[in-house]
């Protein structure tokens, strides 16, 4: 494990900063055609910050010594100035993909700010916080059938009865991701909270419907909320079969 890491690991675990570092984008959509990719990363305090990057497959506890996919950044750990910028640029390192769906990747952007400017005599103890961010990288082969901002609107959706409640039981018959944001059932004049997440595809998941223990008489709705290719918001209502 690199020594940037280690510190960070330690100063991840003091509470109650603010990032300084702004990332342009809450995804990258790297499309199997081109050769890289790009991500521009800003820092818009007065003091200046050291970036680390690294990417992984899905564990979230992954560091830049263990983090594995088939992608490589540079530059991986860098300066940045005070107002300024840096393109970090994304390549492919041609590991072999699925060419009949979407891959997804995460991006791990690491935050490291500069320690305080003490006075002399001052010996007040003081907390230093690295903030680690990360972003989904979608590996999209080339060829696929439908588009991505169609498959939000295709998945199908059940209510189920389960021992523990009632849950969500979405299809995704797509072979692109769709991230899901929120989720809202209405039935019989009640509104319930449904637990979210990403649906890979080909792939089927149970959302908890929050607070529902018996399926409901009657017609419900289902307002989900799902995140596109540029991080808008997009809302959609199905309702769902029994």
């Amino acid at each position: 494990m690199s020594r940037l890491y280690m510190i960070c690991g330690l100063l991840l675990m003091v509470l109650g900063a603010q990032a300084s570092v702004v990332i342009n984008g809450t995804r990258v959509i790297y499309n199997a055609d081109d050769k890289e990719e790009t991500l521009r990363i800003s820092n818009n305090s007065t003091t200046p910050s050291l970036i680390q990057i690294w990417m992984d497959s899905g564990d979230a506890t992954s560091t830049p010594e263990s983090g594995k996919s088939p992608f490589f950044v540079t530059p991986p750990i860098f300066r940045v100035d005070p107002t300024k910028g840096q393109t970090v640029r994304i390549s492919y390192a041609g590991d072999p993909l699925p060419l009949n769906k979407e891959s997804v990747f995460w991006l791990n952007i690491l935050d490291v700010p500069p320690m305080p400017v003490t006075k002399a005599g001052d010996d007040r103890n003081y907390m230093q916080l690295a903030i680690r961010s990360r972003i989904k990288l979608f590996f999209r082969p080339t060829g696929l059938s439908g588009s991505a901002s169609a498959a939000a609107e295709k998945l199908q959706w059940q209510l189920v009865q389960k021992p523990s409640g009632v849950v969500m039981h979405v299809t995704n018959n797509n072979v692109f991701h769709v991230s899901l944001d929120s989720g809202k059932l209405t039935v019989a004049g009640k509104t319930y909270e449904v637990s979210t997440a990403m649906v890979a595809p080909e792939s089927t998941l149970d959302f908890v419907v929050r607070e529902l223990a018996t399926l409901p008489a009657g017609t419900a709705q289902l307002d989900y909320v799902t995140i596109n290719d540029y991080g808008a918001a997009v809302k959609h209502s199905v309702t769902p079969t029994n």
